[in-house]
């Protein structure tokens, strides 16, 4: 009562209605929102184990939530990744979308509210002959009256501030804020999940650049070595020591490795155009230059953390959850539709023929009113609406639970494929090392005419595949790696997702 006393009286009415309807506003239809169950293993089976026998050769102790990609210890890499979140366009574009989504929510949360409105006229009206002519005089009201065959002019301001308010009695408004809500929440994980993408497509991209640099650099040295042994079959074959066919198998071997080392440089010029995207750049715009040492690839291991643990830690996850809550509050929005709309409206103002005097309390003028509406028959609309809802919800709940299980399973691939691939370089590198030795012995035994130099091509061939071999497991760990890296989250948790 006490705050009903300090309105106007003749809005008293008004007010009490209001202050009924939010206290009818306590409550919203339709289904409150449970987290859907998802089956979580407790561990991951190709989690490093006394079992498996694995021991990573190079583990991080942490990830670095703000610059993952630090723990390969790369100068340029770091420069580059820095570029994405500030110039790649597909996180513009995630970005805008998320903005998008917090405007709608803050576009229906004002719904929850009165809207007012202030408006002011003034008009001038007359009649008879024909607009008028001759004298005019002003009488005591005011008003402007014109001589002459009758005729007559008067004046008229109002001046009023109105509101009116449809009470979310049954939470329709709140439950499409909810909704809103969650999906805003939703398009700022998947802000996060397109960051992480770029981040390490860019990574990948970068390291199969630097692997394409050691190709060239095994390319470069390779037909060095052969154009030397082209030269020593020339000389073999003006002495008459070797057949034609020896010196043909030395110039065609060296020409099809030429053609190799070209191809490479194709490759690595559109690698670095990729770069270049990634980092939201024009592919003029970017050069990288091939590094001038042996390449010495770091390939870290990141911590493993649990699976119940991994479902907080990617935003993939994170947007398919915030997608079930909308769409279980958007259930509630649509059975609030059977119950009736209910609109509060009222006025206040001034009304008179003299400016001067239109705010006199005897020209007040004022006006309240409600109005309720409900949908008496619509031949099951509004029930299939209802059943649309949720079977939206229900297509959202699968949707999660198969992101959940898709990102169990991307872990578990990459954990196998570093396990398998660290004991594969090992052989890898044993192979390489023994081709090594059976080139030498070859072209020794070739130097002392014991064999031709189709034995020598066939060592050389071999030995060239397994440094190739060697590359590309390289290119393969480092790889498992960074997508070991995306497949945790790269450090980012629910908790990084607005409040509001």
């Amino acid at each position: 009562m006490t705050v009903l006393r300090s309105f106007p009286r003749a809005w008293r009415p008004v007010a009490s209605s209001l202050i009924g309807a939010l206290l009818l506003s306590g409550c919203a239809v339709g289904p409150n929102y449970h987290r859907p169950d998802v089956v979580t293993p407790p561990a991951f089976k190709e989690a490093p184990s006394a079992r498996n026998g694995w021991v990573p050769s190079r583990p991080m102790d942490t990830i670095d939530r703000g610059a993952w990609w630090s723990a390969f210890n790369d100068p340029v890499l770091d420069g580059l990744e820095k570029k994405v979140v500030i110039s790649n366009q597909t996180v513009a574009q995630a970005v805008a979308a998320y903005d998008q989504a917090r405007a709608l929510t803050s576009a229906d949360r004002a719904s929850l509210f009165p809207s007012l409105s202030l408006s002011g006229s003034g008009t001038r009206s007359g009649s008879g002959g024909g607009g008028g002519s001759g004298s005019t005089f002003v009488d005591s009201s005011g008003n402007v009256i014109s001589g002459g065959s009758g005729a007559t002019a008067s004046s008229r301001y109002a001046a009023s501030v109105g509101a009116s308010w449809a009470p979310d009695v049954w939470g329709r408004i709140r439950r499409q804020v909810e909704s809103d809500k969650a999906a805003a929440q939703a398009s700022a994980a998947d802000l996060a999940n397109a960051t992480l993408s770029a981040q390490t497509e860019l990574a990948t991209d970068y390291f199969n650049l630097r692997i394409l640099d050691e190709q060239k650099r095994l390319y470069d040295e390779t037909i060095a070595a052969y154009k030397k042994s082209l030269a020593v079959s020339q000389n073999q074959y003006k002495a008459g020591t070797i057949a034609r066919a020896d010196l043909i198998t030395a110039q065609t071997q060296l020409l099809s490795t030429q053609a190799a080392a070209v191809d490479v440089g194709v490759q690595r010029a559109q690698t670095e155009h990729a770069i270049a995207v990634l980092a939201g750049l024009a592919p003029s715009e970017l050069t990288i230059a091939p590094t001038t040492m042996a390449y010495a690839p770091a390939i870290p291991t990141p911590p493993l953390e649990l699976p119940s643990e991994v479902l907080q830690r990617r935003p993939d996850i994170a947007a398919a959850e915030r997608r079930v809550a909308s769409a279980n509050a958007a259930i509630g929005v649509q059975v609030a539709a059977y119950f009736p709309s209910i609109t509060l409206s009222g006025s206040y103002g001034f009304s008179a023929s003299n400016l001067s005097t239109l705010f006199n309390s005897a020209n007040d003028v004022w006006s309240y009113g409600a109005n309720l509406a409900e949908t008496v028959l619509d031949f099951g609309a509004r029930q299939a609406r209802v059943r649309q809802a949720k079977a939206a919800y229900a297509q959202q709940v699968a949707a999660y639970r198969q992101t959940v299980l898709t990102a169990f399973q991307g872990v578990e691939d990459q954990l196998v494929a570093l396990r398998v691939l660290e004991t594969e370089s090992k052989i890898r590198d044993q192979t390489l090392a023994s081709a090594r030795q059976a080139e030498q012995l070859a072209l020794n035994r070739y130097r002392a005419g014991q064999v031709d130099y189709t034995t020598v091509a066939a060592a050389q061939a071999t030995a060239l595949q397994s440094a190739q071999d060697v590359l590309n497991i390289t290119k393969s760990r480092q790889n498992a790696s960074v997508a070991l890296i995306e497949a945790l989250g790269g450090g980012w948790t629910a908790a990084d997702l607005p409040k509001k």
